[in-house]
């Protein structure tokens, strides 16, 4: 390759590598302590607290107005102009919204907007682990009475095992889903399992893949009496609900029959209420049955659907009551709500199309509650608290100060032992720090002690490779090779020890992240992601440096220590 392909291909490598760790800079950097907070918090205190401000906003906005009807608008409400469409002073840009409400929810979706950006960056920056930053712990007890009574059976115990370790790995699948943090989830005893979450102690976080305990399930929905219920409902509002705030059951609803909520997801992401739905008690299908989820389009109305398979008794149990309902409602209820409400079309078997005049976003979410809602095995929470770190914050900063003592001293190192080909190695081995960090913070990398070990060592590592290429340009040097020869000759004949080193070491890094528990491969990770960028920096970063300055047999020697060359 070319010295112009070859530049541009390591600025590229550079753009993209600060792209990926622009949202950590931005949130570590750029982002006010104060909406960190607020960010962090549950989704019902940032829908509280952006109801608050609104409120607070529009009075201020309603006094500046009544007091002087030519007031400027302040800055800090310029959103409010392109909002509405007008430019002008306060009482021109009020004026523009048909009602308080709407302007009430434009500052409302401001405040709201920007904490749920923060929020959603927050999952897309380098974390620190449960042992550096705390988090959160929670303890999972097996619901073996709700199981028994499912199944008929009581699970031995090598049956116990197999079903919670099931559960793990819905658990885990429901981290990809939801974007959850790299909790650590693993057995403990013979019928718990235990989650530990880095980060701020967020309950949402937990329940945002903790949701689904396996009451899945599918009921009948009686139109007739639903119908009944919203009518009543419209005309006598003030009942329907209990004054703890649970749904009142009207009088008119006969045994064999309940009445459910609908919900969906709010701006907030917080299941709201919107409708009423009246099942029948007997449950048609059972969560357990499902196998898959997937979002597709119907080919005749062009809108989202959702498509589920059954294992082969949920299929029969399926077609055999989808045959006599052609035509009537069904409700898709978890955990007491209904979360999806569609009608049976046509007799079903195990492979399931949901249509209920849903959009893409609201498809996707059902099948990813579909996917990873029902846990062969239910399960309790026994306990769930914050976690303080195990070191504390100065032991933090000392480590920290280690790493860069470390890396400050090998940098030195170079220069002195190696003299201006040490400058290459250290912008090597800068370069490389730039690129893992990058990569890290691309993937939401939890930083723990161990992965900063392996961290540590891969800096090593790094360095190591322009330590046995400069040998080898000694090596060359000394059998009265030209400085072009040296180059050329010490980066071939290193390759392959560098590549055997690294390669077996990438190999011993990929079995431990596939064998290893959480730390060890957090470890692994960092150790394999450390190498490849290693090899990258060391045979093609340095290489291209040494090649601008030694570019034809001609060139003048270059300098691998201080001492002139003789």
């Amino acid at each position: 390759m070319k010295y112009t392909g070859r530049i541009l291909l390591i600025l590229l490598v550079l753009v993209v590598a600060t792209m990926l760790f622009y949202p950590t800079i931005k949130w570590y950097l750029f982002t006010p302590s104060e909406e960190k907070d607020l960010a962090l918090t549950r989704n019902i205190q940032i829908k509280e607290y952006s109801l608050g401000q609104a409120s607070r906003d529009v009075r201020n906005l309603r006094a500046l107005v009544a007091e002087d009807k030519n007031a400027a608008l302040p800055e800090e409400y310029a959103y409010l102009e392109k909002a509405a469409d007008v430019k002008g002073n306060a009482y021109q840009v009020l004026s523009a919204f048909k009602s308080e409400q709407e302007l009430l929810d434009v500052v409302e979706a401001h405040y709201r907007d920007r904490l749920l950006a923060v929020k959603k960056l927050s999952t897309k920056v380098l974390q620190l682990g449960l042992d550096l930053r705390g988090g959160m712990s929670v303890l999972l007890e097996a619901d073996l009475d709700a199981y028994s009574a499912k199944t008929g059976n009581v699970p031995s115990s090598g049956e116990l095992t197999a079903l919670l370790n099931e559960d793990i790995s819905i658990l885990t699948a429901r981290i990809d889903q939801f974007g959850v943090t790299e909790p650590d989830i693993r057995l403990q005893g013979d019928s718990q399992i235990l989650i530990e979450m880095p980060g701020e102690a967020d309950p949402e976080r937990v329940n945002s893949f903790l949701q689904g305990k396996g009451s899945l399930t599918f009921h009948l929905v009686d139109a007739s009496l639903t119908n009944r219920v919203k009518e009543y409902f419209s005309l006598h509002p003030s009942l329907a609900f209990n004054e703890n705030g649970s749904i009142n059951v009207p009088d008119f609803i006969p045994s064999g029959r309940s009445l459910v909520g609908y919900y969906e997801e709010d701006e907030y992401g917080l299941d709201t209420l919107k409708d009423f739905v009246v099942i029948y008690d007997e449950v048609v299908l059972d969560g357990i049955h499902l196998i898959s989820a997937n979002t597709s389009t119907d080919a005749k109305t062009n809108r989202p659907v959702v498509d589920f398979r059954l294992d082969a008794e949920g299929g029969d149990i399926f077609y055999a009551f989808t045959s006599s309902h052609v035509g009537e409602p069904l409700a898709v209820v978890m955990d007491g709500r209904a979360k999806s409400v569609a009608t049976i079309n046509s007799a079903i078997s195990d492979s399931v199309q949901l249509s209920g005049g849903f959009t893409r976003e609201e498809a996707e979410n059902l099948a990813v509650i579909l996917k990873t809602a029902a846990l062969p095995l239910e399960l309790e929470v026994v306990s769930q608290q914050a976690v303080g770190a195990s070191l504390g914050d100065d032991a933090v900063h000392i480590a920290l100060k280690a790493i860069i003592v470390g890396i400050v001293l090998v940098l030195v190192f170079m220069i002195a032992y190696y003299g201006p080909a040490g400058f290459v190695a250290d912008i090597a081995l800068l370069f490389n720090f730039y690129m893992m960090i990058s990569i890290l913070s691309a993937m939401s990398f939890t930083l723990t002690l161990t992965s900063i070990a392996g961290l540590v060592l891969t800096l090593g590592m790094a360095i190591d490779a322009n330590v046995i290429i400069y040998e080898r340009m000694k090596d060359e040097m000394a059998e009265h090779k030209s400085p072009y020869e040296a180059v050329y000759l010490g980066f071939v004949r290193a390759f392959w020890t560098i590549m055997d080193s690294n390669v077996t070491t990438i190999i011993a890094a990929i079995i431990l992240s596939i064998l290893g528990s959480s730390s060890v491969k957090g470890f692994a990770n960092t150790l394999a992601i450390g190498i490849a960028c290693s090899l990258f920096t060391s045979l093609f970063v340095s290489h291209l440096i040494f090649d601008l300055f030694v570019r034809s047999e001609d060139s003048k020697g270059i300098r691998l220590s201080w001492r002139k060359n003789k």
